[in-house]
């Protein structure tokens, strides 16, 4: 696994229909029911809540079956902004 990963990574993962991109909604730390299944998440082993880019649909996955591809659009967007570099004059 590349470490924790945090709500608004954009992340990809391998499915049955190839790669999938989304962005991370909401990390799971204890054992809940999601589409009729049991989802054994614990601290120790925290599960994904991702929302597809493409198809908007939601997915439950282990950190070690996912890539991190950067940070979502609107995560960047609310996160604290750079320091603008000073401009030179010649």
């Amino acid at each position: 696994m590349q470490g924790e990963f945090e709500v608004g990574d954009h992340v990809s993962w391998d499915s049955e229909a190839g790669r999938v991109k989304g962005t991370i909604r909401r990390k799971i730390k204890a054992p809940i029911k999601f589409k009729g299944y049991t989802v054994h998440a614990s601290s120790a082993a925290p599960q994904y809540l991702i929302k597809s880019d493409t198809t908007a649909h939601l997915a439950m996955h282990k950190g070690s079956a996912l890539r991190r591809l950067g940070r979502s659009a609107a995560t960047r967007a609310t996160s604290k902004p750079r320091r603008a570099r000073r401009r030179q004059d010649p």
